[in-house]
């Protein structure tokens, strides 16, 4: 158990890290609410230490007393408080939203010093998790805030390669093991198991993500202004929404995101359009968004070896030299700068980059249980959502896997999200 305490403490360690650094403003910056589609950066940090003294040091109970007063707790529900009224409420100052969360933080730790050896520590994981989940609608906020940068330029990232945008790969047709299970991967959430096996005919998909390059050039040929690449969803929402380009994108050429004005780079993988956007500049390209099953067979089914892989590389886990994660960057990676991290079909950067829109709504996979948090999944299923794959340069390398399964209204595109296409054989 030491070994799994310590792994389970490093990777909360590094959640708040990152929750601390994105916090790292003054009052006013804080209590801002940049859109009305996110929230105050205040009001997440109070609730990531709200949620994780719900689920770890009372067990789920919202009866048992916890460290806030109720009418201070019920300000951090995410259901009875909208985004869009979470500027307006008497949340807690920034100061003592840390003081909370240290406070917390310091129960935890004890309490995972007496973990015994029949004790599941599954709920740590999914605190875990929803932190880091946090830490990247954080970052959303941040790329859409006015104003000076507050986080700098980003890490460096490795060049891309020429040649490797708008090129496909085939996956040949056959069965593959979709999804995951406990056994295999403990920290998985209920919506990615059970593991079973599917029959997938053949289709070829985008070695990489579509780039800024191939959209700028839907964009020039009149993309936004032809009806027959939209569907009447799309068309209905291109019109409500007056969208010309991506979020973003300027008239001139640039783009101003976490408050850096800069020349669009041509070879990085398109981020922040709708799926509306995406099905549309597919239909374009004579191709479609791949199913989310298609998807996850190219990254992680070994036809040679007849089995998944862990990762689309293999079982080591993500590297700096594997993969664009954990936030650091502020953006995408060039296409073409992950070759040790293909999969055994050749489908380069899967994890990472962006979120990647896929043509799938969310679904319960047969067999479907509910886990401890039993709200994360089923009032979702079968609603207007549709299923993103592959995480984005945001999200924390230590919760993401391949079976890992985001869902989002399709007229969303706050989120690091992109696409790549796919074309039945």
């Amino acid at each position: 158990m030491t070994d799994l305490r310590e792994v389970l403490a490093r990777d909360l360690a590094a959640a708040r890290e990152r929750t601390l650094l994105l916090t790292d403003h003054d009052e006013p910056e804080l209590l801002r609410q940049h859109t009305p589609l996110l929230s105050p950066l205040v009001w997440d940090l109070a609730h990531i230490g709200q949620q994780e003294e719900l689920w770890l040091l009372r067990r789920g109970d919202a009866d048992r007393p916890g460290l806030l007063p109720p009418d201070v707790e019920t300000l951090y529900d995410a259901f009875a408080q909208p985004r869009a009224v979470r500027a307006r409420l008497p949340l807690l100052p920034p100061v003592e939203a840390r003081a909370y969360c240290g406070e917390v933080r310091g129960r935890v730790l004890d309490r995972l010093d007496r973990l015994g050896p029949d004790d599941d520590p599954f709920d740590v994981a999914m605190v875990v998790s929803h932190e880091q989940q946090h830490d990247e609608t954080m970052l959303q906020a941040l790329a859409l805030r006015a104003g000076p940068p507050l986080l700098g330029g980003g890490a460096p990232l490795p060049p891309g390669r020429p040649g490797v945008a708008g090129t496909s790969v085939l996956v040949p047709g056959g069965e593959f093991v979709l999804g995951v299970d406990a056994a295999d991967e403990p920290f998985s959430l209920d919506n990615e198991r059970p593991a079973h096996v599917v029959d997938v005919p053949s289709f070829r998909i985008g070695r990489v993500p579509v780039t800024n390059a191939e959209y700028a050039a839907f964009v020039a040929d009149g993309g936004y202004t032809d009806d027959r690449w939209w569907s009447e969803r799309g068309r209905a929402h291109r019109a409500e929404a007056g969208l010309t380009a991506p979020l973003h994108w300027g008239v001139d050429g640039t783009r101003t995101r976490f408050g850096i004005v800069e020349e669009v780079p041509p070879d990085e993988p398109v981020q922040h359009v709708t799926f509306f956007e995406a099905e549309a500049y597919a239909r374009w390209a004579g191709a479609r968004l791949p199913t989310e099953v298609e998807w996850e067979k190219a990254a992680v089914w070994d036809p040679a070896a007849g089995r998944r892989r862990r990762r689309p590389w293999g079982d080591a886990e993500p590297t700096p030299a594997l993969a664009n994660l954990d936030g650091v960057a502020l953006r995408p990676a060039p296409a073409g700068a992950y070759p040790a991290g293909a999969s055994a079909y050749g489908v380069e950067q899967l994890m990472g980059d962006v979120w990647e829109w896929t043509s799938s709504g969310f679904t319960a996979w047969p067999g479907f249980a509910p886990m401890l948090y039993a709200d994360y999944s089923a009032p979702f299923f079968g609603g207007d959502y549709r299923v993103l794959r592959g995480g984005s340069w945001a999200v924390g390398s230590a919760i993401l896997r391949p079976s890992f399964r985001n869902w989002d209204h399709p007229i969303r595109r706050q989120v690091f999200s992109g696409f790549r296409l796919a074309w039945d054989v």
